[in-house]
């Protein structure tokens, strides 16, 4: 499978940031994803108050309307502009506080507190801070990753599900040579081998 030059792009956390900055932010859909409510009993696999992770949860507004049907939704986002602009634009209020464990990180929970948001790193996160999941949600994360750090993203996304959890993965396919990303190609055999 030819990824052309992907292989090699790097996104920088600053060029992200600068995204959120400048409002360049095609990626964000501001009605829910048609493939979550498709396949979203797949995704609960018949639980109530499921644990829901968000990666690279920018401001998803996904993340309310599970928190509606009372689920508890966790979700990282390295721009603290987006964390902040999901709960306004939601009208909901929160608190911030640090997280002791990962330096210069914040966690902004919903002061119904089945919400919370962790400002940083997803590679800083571990299951000792943030628990196991019971399903994740993964539209537009793996393939916003920087390919050389697919194995990283996935061993950690792994790491943090319960043994019977969902995991929904939505990817976008096109010809690798006519865009350098992201999002990035992942073809759905390499998809099968990260996830084993």
């Amino acid at each position: 499978s030819d990824v052309g030059s992907q292989k090699e792009r790097v996104v920088t956390e600053e060029e992200w940031l600068q995204k959120w900055e400048m409002g360049n932010i095609g990626f964000h859909k501001e009605q829910g994803h048609p493939l979550l409510q498709k396949y979203l009993d797949v995704l609960l696999n018949g639980r109530s108050g499921s644990r829901i992770f968000f990666p690279l949860c920018g401001k998803a507004v996904e993340m309310k309307w599970l928190a509606d049907m009372g689920h508890s939704v966790v979700g990282v986002e390295i721009s603290e502009q987006a964390v902040k602009e999901f709960f306004s634009e939601h009208s909901l209020p929160y608190c911030e506080e640090p997280v002791p464990e990962i330096l210069g990180a914040k966690m902004f929970q919903s002061t119904s507190g089945n919400i919370s948001l962790y400002c940083c790193s997803i590679y800083d996160l571990s299951s000792s801070i943030v628990g196991k999941f019971d399903g994740v949600w993964d539209r537009g994360a793996l393939v916003a990753v920087n390919p050389c750090d697919r194995q990283r993203y996935v061993s950690l996304m792994i790491s943090l599900v319960e043994k019977n959890s969902s995991y929904l993965l939505v990817t976008v396919s096109y010809d690798p040579n006519k865009h350098k990303g992201p999002p990035f190609y992942v073809p759905e055999s390499e998809i099968k081998s990260l996830f084993g």
